[in-house]
């Protein structure tokens, strides 16, 4: 098991030249991911801070955010899993002087309740008559309220709603000079400085000359003085450059300024080489990390800002940097460069097709070494197969890493949705229970993200019926043709119907935006029933997955998830004169025809799967010829239903 472990942390030192123990940490970490740390001695710590005179706050909020609304962080910023014991990547925790809460979806219920102590009370978003965590503290707390919170790690736009809300229970949010969960947690890890490197263009397909003309463009046109980016990802795109110093995503800590006539980039210097200076040449300026908040306090005199002419804040900028600029002097809207980074350019889409292929190899090789294991007796646990996994990716071309953490989940673990096995005590992958596998790679010429759910046995009846409503869900999205301006809040229900007709449903999203070379989550497009997904109308070039799922607590769990490309598609009409959108798949992997009940399936679906998997060995048989096993294997699943 621990050679496996070894190469996992041989692949993931490929991502960075960073130092072994830190890589050996982040494997390490996890190894009692779902058992409960007692929170007794950390809370009443806390409580104690609450209540010291300098703070003085009757509650306090620690959301997962880090000063950059990053959905994944550092360790140094894992202060809400901290605190709680609770690792999911999403949830907000609200400590009381006496209680305390956390709030989570439906993708971690399962999760929280196994990781949370008896200190702690869970509260499943989106079960009825479960608030939000903001109509907690304006409706449950007591009038006059102090609720303390880090305004670096609290979103602006968010801080605003909630001060409104807090107002008829004369209750206040105060922004609080310490954080105070860092003043508890004695060996708070550093926050990485891990070097920068420069993405060349024939990866990224347009220089960041021209994006940050296109920024400029976009400010102009709207009449703001500057934009500050605060996003990591968002920072990374516009300056063609990558880092690792969140762990899966290659992005680095960083702001950047965009003026009309200045581009600064705030970044520690120590992560800045030769090579980076010379990529971003004198167009860009660079000022240490450190400096950036003292910058902001006399940027609004230096850019001459009036009520008329501001500087633009994305929607994610915190609380901490509009209070720097001075509330006057700021716009909330979405990030320009958001949407400018949403749509791919076409040598980004070449580059998630070849990838995808690329990655499609490596999952062929893993099923099929796998089911050739299980069938021979092998004795195998969650762990020990993902690292499997792992080492067929890192013998790609251009691999640079995972892009999240492998789920590889048998049995009832797969009703977990964001499952992540221990690597010191997990379960045994067994052919007679469902496994699903959830992962990805990084690639310089892209980002992958494939789930693929297999029956190395014999499935029962409920099995297949439940898996193929899934199958039906995935193919309605696929074969989707909608106009422009057609939102993935509006065709989420495309996925669901074939399982609501069943009785069936998923706590989770359809589809999420993917980065290229960057986060595998990325907005602002997706779909889901979340009504922001209605405010980011698909386009022509946007990545977005197609991933929906089915979940019996304590049994199993099924999800199919490909990665699409919006694209223009010509119809034989067009109505309003609007143009119209469909999907192309670019994820090459087979679908799993044993858990298939083909009762189910229209004459359309039965074509679609049987197109869909010859396409799979046309594009695969070419990067197979050296693993002849993987190749028969994949000649047979890629058979006609």
């Amino acid at each position: 098991m621990f050679v496996e472990l070894g190469r996992a942390a041989s692949a993931f030192f490929k991502f960075s030249p960073i130092p072994p123990r830190r890589a050996w940490t982040q494997l390490i970490r996890y190894s009692s991911a779902m058992a409960p740390v007692n929170t007794t001695d950390r809370l009443k710590v806390l409580r104690d801070l609450m209540a010291k005179p300098e703070y003085d706050v009757s509650a306090i909020v620690i959301p997962t955010d880090d000063q950059h609304a990053s959905e994944y962080i550092a360790q140094c910023d894992e202060r809400r899993a901290f605190i709680s014991g609770f690792t999911g990547s999403a949830g907000t925790a609200v400590v009381t002087l006496k209680d305390a809460y956390l709030f989570t979806d439906g993708r971690y219920h399962l999760q929280a309740s196994q990781q949370l102590d008896q200190n702690w009370t869970l509260m499943k978003q989106g079960l009825p008559d479960v608030p939000t965590w903001q109509e907690f503290l304006s409706k449950n707390l007591e009038n006059k309220s102090r609720i303390g919170i880090d305004p670096t790690t609290f979103i602006a736009s968010d801080a605003d709603g909630l001060q409104t809300s807090l107002k008829p229970k004369d209750s206040a949010l105060v922004s609080l000079s310490d954080n105070l969960v860092d003043l508890v947690w004695p060996e708070r890890p550093p926050r990485p400085a891990n070097k920068v490197f420069p993405l060349d263009v024939k990866y990224a397909g347009q220089s960041s000359e021209d994006k940050i003309a296109a920024i400029r463009k976009e400010l102009k046109e709207k009449n703001y003085k500057a934009i500050v980016i605060s996003m990591l990802d968002e920072v990374a795109w516009v300056l063609n450059l990558r880092g690792s110093d969140i762990d899966y995503n290659p992005v680095f800590f960083a702001y950047v300024i965009v003026t009309d006539t200045r581009t600064i980039l705030f970044v520690n210097p120590a992560q800045v080489d030769d090579a980076v200076s010379a990529s971003l040449d004198t167009a860009v300026e660079l000022q240490p990390y450190n400096a950036f908040f003292p910058y902001l306090k006399g940027i609004a005199v230096e850019l001459a800002f009036t009520k008329e002419t501001k500087v633009l804040l994305s929607d994610k900028t915190s609380l901490a940097v509009a209070e720097a600029i001075g509330r006057d002097y700021v716009t909330i809207a979405r990030s320009p460069v958001a949407d400018l980074k949403s749509i791919k350019n076409a040598t980004e889409i070449e580059g998630f097709r070849q990838s995808h292929i690329r990655d499609g190899s490596a999952l062929v090789r893993y099923f099929a070494w796998l089911d050739e294991q299980l069938n021979n007796g092998a004795v195998l646990n969650e762990s020990q197969a993902a690292d499997q996994l792992e080492k067929y990716r890192s013998e790609l071309d251009l691999f640079k890493g995972l892009s999240f953490p492998t789920i590889s989940s048998t049995g009832p673990n797969g009703a977990i949705i964001h499952y992540q096995p221990d690597p010191n005590d997990c379960a045994i992958v067994k052919r007679d229970q469902i496994y699903l596998c959830d992962s990805g790679a990084q690639f310089l010429d892209g980002t992958t993200d494939t789930t693929r759910t297999w029956h190395f046995g014999t499935p029962t009846a409920e099995e297949k019926r439940a898996f193929t409503r899934v199958l039906q869900g995935h193919i309605a999205i696929d074969v989707a043709i909608v106009p422009n301006g057609t939102t993935g809040y509006i065709i989420d229900s495309f996925a669901r119907r074939p399982l609501w007709e069943d009785g069936l449903d998923y706590r989770h999203g359809t589809g999420h935006g993917v980065g290229h070379f960057l986060n595998v989550h990325e907005g602002p497009q997706g779909i889901g029933m979340r009504i922001v997904y209605n405010s980011s109308p698909l386009k022509a070039g946007m990545t977005v997955s197609n991933e929906p799922g089915y979940y019996a607590d304590g049994q199993y769990g099924i999800r199919i998830e490909n990665v699409v490309i919006v694209r223009d598609v010509q119809t034989r009409n067009n109505f309003g004169n609007k143009g119209y959108l469909g999907f192309e798949h670019v994820t090459m992997c087979p679908i799993d025809k044993k858990l298939v009940d083909a009762d189910l399936l229209t004459m359309s679906e039965r074509k679609w799967l049987d197109a869909y998997h010859a396409e799979v060995l046309e594009k695969l048989t070419p990067h197979l010829g050296h693993d002849q096993k993987a190749l028969e294997w994949l000649k047979k699943q890629c058979s006609p239903l």
